[in-house]
């Protein structure tokens, strides 16, 4: 009887604890992963976000959904999930510096704007709904 016992159990033991390798993701800072398991894009979304922490946080809420410091800067969710938004037409919008506001005068160079559109598209949800204004 023992021996029936382990040989239905132990399977479905050792099933439950296995588990799928988790996928690194920059918005989530739970998430854990190995390196290797990244995304080549994801690398350049771990820099957007630094660049964001640094250059943009001031004014805008760069990693979640609570208000940004200044209350005329949308949240990076907001302006990720904007509808119709693509890599290609965030990169054009950062790149188009009479975007910004006289506050915000600074150009993003190049490598900036790849990394900081690889992080903000992070951002992007199918579950997405905005806030009641």
């Amino acid at each position: 009887m023992r021996l029936f016992f382990l040989g239905a159990i132990l399977p479905l033991v050792m099933t439950g604890c296995a588990t799928a390798p988790a996928k690194p993701t920059v918005g989530n800072s739970n998430a854990v992963g190995d390196s290797s398991e990244m995304r080549p894009d994801a690398n350049a979304a771990v820099d957007g976000l630094a660049f964001a922490q640094a250059r943009c946080a001031g004014c805008h809420n760069v990693t979640g959904s609570q208000a940004s410091p200044n209350s005329n800067a949308p949240r990076f969710e907001k302006i990720a999930n904007t509808r119709g938004l693509t890599d290609n037409t965030l990169k054009a919008w950062l790149r188009d510096s009479h975007n910004y506001p006289g506050q915000m005068d600074f150009e993003i160079d190049a490598k900036r704007i790849d990394d900081l559109a690889a992080y903000m598209l992070t951002l992007k949800s199918p579950d997405y709904r905005p806030a009641i204004q």
